[in-house]
């Protein structure tokens, strides 16, 4: 499966994630998921709980957001520090802050989301 980041779903949800629209960032990647071979099935897995944690943020549920981000990591982990187009190196470093931040810093201070950044853009 090729990866393009710039135009249909995967294009689509890149722009609401970056415009912290997340529950719509979801539900376009989502549709790319659905229909997704092994391994890029799990790595979309892994941004689109990403995407539904800081939607969660967004809602004041911190735990739901630590949750996530600690399944999205788990799911990412695996990967090579470049895949599908994107710095999964970059990727899991900011996951790691943020949980970081979850676990020790109250009250929560507003959290940038994690750097979901094709190499192609």
């Amino acid at each position: 499966m090729t990866f393009d980041w710039t135009q249909g779903p995967l294009a689509e949800g890149l722009r609401n994630y970056n415009a912290a629209e997340f529950f719509a960032a979801h539900e376009a990647w989502e549709s790319v998921w659905l229909t997704a071979p092994q391994p890029e099935k799990t790595f979309l897995q892994g941004l689109i709980q990403v995407t539904v944690a800081f939607h969660h943020l967004q809602r004041n549920n911190s735990l739901g957001t630590t949750r996530l981000l600690q399944a999205a990591l788990r799911k990412l982990e695996p990967y090579p520090p470049e895949f599908g187009g994107i710095s999964v190196h970059l990727l899991c470093n900011d996951i790691r802050e943020r949980l970081q931040t979850l676990t020790t810093v109250q009250p929560i201070p507003p959290l940038a989301p994690p750097r979901i950044q094709p190499q192609c853009l």
